[in-house]
């Protein structure tokens, strides 16, 4: 069996979907840098993807295209690199398949609304009170 890409609790994708390629990774480093190919870039063509169901290739197209790219230069190594890019990839593939949560409408309670009306007439009071004085007599 190939090995797992784990991008949720309930979606693993197998490595061998993910396109994985190799190439000298940019920036200083001298004789190491220029010689060795330690920049990985991994790849998911979501349209191609066996594991996923319609409905999550759709969510993940909508957010993140067609191919869902991720890349890593941090570290010297190429194997080092290439453990960062997986999780980066894994982790722009989880949050393209969150579903967000349905917001459930509320209404207010009764003391908020005998609150909220106190503070209006306390505030209506203060302006009403700020005003030049009345000839009541």
């Amino acid at each position: 069996m190939a090995e797992l890409l784990q991008i949720n609790r309930e979606v693993a994708i197998p490595l061998d979907e993910v396109t994985v390629l190799a190439s000298r990774s940019s920036g200083p480093g001298g004789q190491h840098a220029n010689k060795t190919e330690s920049r990985i870039e991994a790849s998911f063509d979501v349209a191609a993807s066996a594991t996923l169901d319609d409905a999550q290739k759709r969510r993940v197209m909508a957010r993140c295209g067609p191919v869902v790219r991720a890349v890593a230069q941090d570290a010297r190594g190429q194997a080092r690199n290439r453990v960062l890019a997986l999780e980066r990839l894994a982790g722009r593939l989880s949050r393209a398949l969150e579903v967000p949560r349905a917001r459930r409408a509320t209404k207010p309670t009764k003391a908020s609304r005998t609150r909220r009306l106190e503070a209006k007439r306390r505030a209506s009071a203060r302006k009403r009170d700020r005003g030049r004085p009345r000839h009541d007599d």
